[in-house]
């Protein structure tokens, strides 16, 4: 009894019986048999004691799971599902993430340990989109800490939820780009074992266990990925990631879940680039061989979810986070040059830390209610979330002769010891009104609270202190104007809190988060053989933190506006063929305002970095019997490395210059030979493509061709 609950569970509370049936019903039959942009699946009839699916363990799905869960959603909403995850064979979550319309992705290593995107023209190293698993934050720093620095890998994902729009105010506070939400796997019954081979030397092994009990009620599974790699221009690199899920029913209509998860790596990348002689000479050499990046993470996640009556359910999150990330890098005295002639770095013996710790506990509650409020069908929603991070920032010195071992050079032993930390509130209130069986209004509200403070443990003293409190609305709505065509809007302002260095210890210090408006206005839906999704959308940055700065500097603030349009379609062709595509347009990405008005450096006008007008995919795929194949097609429009809008690239400091715009092709395929046993091969970067991925210090060039052949067998 208690499985079959548990089955059924999500079918009950947090949806809305009596409005489901005729909405479900037309848009049942209007994207049947479709993926992609815009589509979603009926869900399955009840179960009975012969035909019960698998228990699912609970999580916090930006998109709650149900039959018309996509179109209650007053926004864009992009579902990238477990097929087109295996279609793109893809090395990192970059990979996936090139399926989402209004994504850019400035790559800079094959591995995408350390991970760079921009949403709808935000720049792409700007943080400013919430990034979950399971719904629970993953970046090691939201409030304390720069966020990229772990990237959650895709070998232990089976979906990727995106949401744009006023319902991003759920699950802020970063909320600008909106919500990415990682869906872990919880595997079968049985073993399965998946080997990979590939260029540079790259090897990786998967195994993935899955177990249920007699009585069905618990479950457990095991994700282990282990992998090594040359890696491109030499940037080699180890990795291992470790998953374990358990579940089990309590009762008929409770049900508790437990994650825990291990991850590391150590790779040879680095802030360094190529110069441009090295560039246009096609170098292949790492451009600072002895610098390391490595990372220790841990976490561990505790679920629960409470069936109260047919028309509430409680679901409560509790998390724990601690992450070391360890970067070491030699100190360059100029440049001189190698045995090519090339330009290079001169490196010295002097070798610095930038070496972080971070802690993050929390709890996050929500409860789901529907109710008849004015004589009408209601979803409301109502969260509670305490969270605390905390962040210990070291400068170790070492030597060439003792890498890595910290002692005092030339006097100085840290450079740099403090401790930054934040505790953090937030509520709040959303409620949708079904209006008529056409139309629904979508009201929001977020309040978020935070104090945040940075201790220097050298100088010792009392720690630097900054609170604040921002209140966050929104305002959206769904028109279902056929079965066919469903519009939708949205108006809400988003924020950005600031991180500890940017509001503490400081002379120019903001006094509140960072702010914008953002509308959207889209339309999606299917018919026949074709999905779709439209979304024109604008961003107003009344005081925006000016591009490049890392948080751990001063702000200059400004405003900024971005205004484009993003489209998603797909449709099935004759002979097992399917094309699916995605097309973003933004025109204006622009300063409002001069920028360091006494340095004259960003003029009114200039476009935002890392902010490219046109990007696109592409995918053809096909699929008869056993086979299944797809050619994907990524075009990047041209981008500025900085602000200043440069054409030439900067020949001392690289930041700068317009990188050219390029496209790639990869080409994957994969063969069941029988329902066990399956091949499965790719070619990245099918034409050689040699392009610019982006500047720091020099010149990042991306991925040359490369190749990958792997087996999984399932016991």
């Amino acid at each position: 009894m208690a499985r079959k609950n548990m089955v059924g569970r999500r079918a009950r509370a947090g949806e809305n019986p009596v409005r489901a049936g005729k909405l479900a019903l037309a848009v049942a039959v209007a994207i049947s048999g479709t993926t992609g942009a815009g589509a979603v699946k009926a869900e399955e009839p009840a179960a009975t004691a012969e035909t019960r699916a698998p228990v699912v363990l609970p999580r916090i799905d930006v998109v709650a799971p149900g039959l018309t869960d996509v179109f209650e959603t007053p926004g864009a909403v992009t579902i990238v599902t477990e097929d087109e995850i295996r279609e793109t064979r893809p090395r990192s979550t970059e990979n996936v993430l090139r399926r989402v319309p209004g994504m850019y992705i400035k790559r800079e290593d094959d591995s995408a340990i350390v991970t760079n995107y921009g949403v709808r023209g935000i720049p792409a190293d700007q943080f400013k989109t919430t990034v979950l698993e399971d719904g629970v934050p993953v970046q090691p720093g939201i409030f304390v800490g720069n966020q990229r620095y772990y990237n959650p890998r895709v070998q232990r994902m089976d979906g990727v939820e995106v949401l744009r729009g006023a319902a991003s105010l759920r699950y802020g506070p970063a909320s600008s780009g909106g919500v990415i939400n990682y869906l872990t796997k919880t595997p079968d019954d049985g073993v399965a074992v998946t080997g990979t081979v590939g260029s540079w030397n790259t090897r990786e092994l998967g195994v993935e266990a899955g177990g249920t009990s007699p009585s069905g009620d618990a479950l457990f599974g095991l994700v282990v990925t282990d992998a090594s790699s040359d890696g491109w221009m030499d940037k080699e690199w180890e990795m291992t990631d470790v998953m374990i899920k358990a579940g089990s029913a309590i009762g008929d209509d409770q049900f508790l879940g437990v994650k825990f998860s291990y991850y590391e790596n150590d790779a040879a990348i680095s802030y360094r680039g190529y110069f441009e002689d090295a560039f246009n000479a096609g170098a292949t050499f790492n451009p600072a061989p002895d610098d390391r990046f490595e990372t220790e993470r841990k976490a561990f996640d505790i679920n629960h979810e409470w069936d109260i009556n047919p028309d509430m359910r409680l679901k409560t999150v509790a998390y724990w986070m601690e992450t070391t990330r360890d970067y070491w890098r030699f100190n360059v005295d100029g440049t001189t040059t190698n045995a090519d002639g090339h330009t290079v770095w001169n490196f010295t013996d002097i070798l610095e830390g930038r070496n972080r710790d971070f802690e993050r506990i929390g709890v996050d509650s929500r409860l789901f209610l529907n109710h008849a409020l004015f004589g009408i069908n209601n979803k409301a929603e109502f969260g509670l979330r305490y969270m605390e991070e905390e962040m210990h920032d070291t400068r170790p010195r070492a030597t060439r002769a003792a890498p890595r071992s910290p002692i005092a050079v030339d006097g100085q032993g840290l450079r740099r010891d403090r401790l930054d930390s934040a505790d953090s509130w937030a509520a709040f209130a959303e409620n949708r009104f079904d209006i008529t069986e056409q139309l629904s209004v979508t009201a929001g509200l977020r309040v978020e609270s935070y104090e945040q403070k940075r201790k220097d443990l050298q100088e010792g003293g009392p720690a630097d202190t900054f609170s604040n409190t921002e209140v966050v609305p929104g305002l959206g709505a769904t028109y279902q104007l056929n079965p066919a065509v469903q519009l939708y809007g949205s108006v809400y302002q988003a924020i950005q809190p600031p991180i500890v260095g940017s509001v503490v210890g400081g002379d120019d210090t903001p006094t509140d988060a960072e702010k914008s408006l953002n509308l959207e206005l889209g339309m999606r839906g299917a018919t026949g053989r074709w999905n779709y999704e439209a979304t024109a959308f604008q961003m107003d940055f009344s005081n925006q933190v000016d591009p490049g700065i890392s948080g751990i500097r001063d702000p200059h603030e400004g405003s900024a506006l971005i205004q484009g349009l993003e489209a998603a379609v797909g449709t099935e062709l004759p002979a097992g063929f399917r094309v699916d595509g995605n097309l973003t347009y933004v025109p204006t990405a622009e300063f409002r305002e001069d920028r360091f008005p006494d340095e004259g450096v960003i003029e009114k006008g200039n476009r935002l970095p890392y902010s490219p007008e046109w990007t696109a995919n592409l995918s053809l795929g096909y699929q008869a019997g056993p086979l299944q194949s797809a050619l994907m097609v990524n075009y990047t429009g041209a981008v500025f490395g900085e602000g200043q809008n440069q054409r030439e690239i900067d020949p001392v400091e690289h930041r700068g210059g317009r990188i050219p715009s390029y496209y790639t092709a990869d080409l994957t395929a994969s063969y069941d030979i029988n329902p066990q046993f399956s091949v499965f091969g790719a070619v990245k970067n099918v034409t050689d493509e040699r392009y610019i991925a982006g500047l720091r210090q020099g010149i990042y060039a991306g991925p040359e061709r490369s190749f990958e052949l792997g087996a999984r067998y399932e016991f």
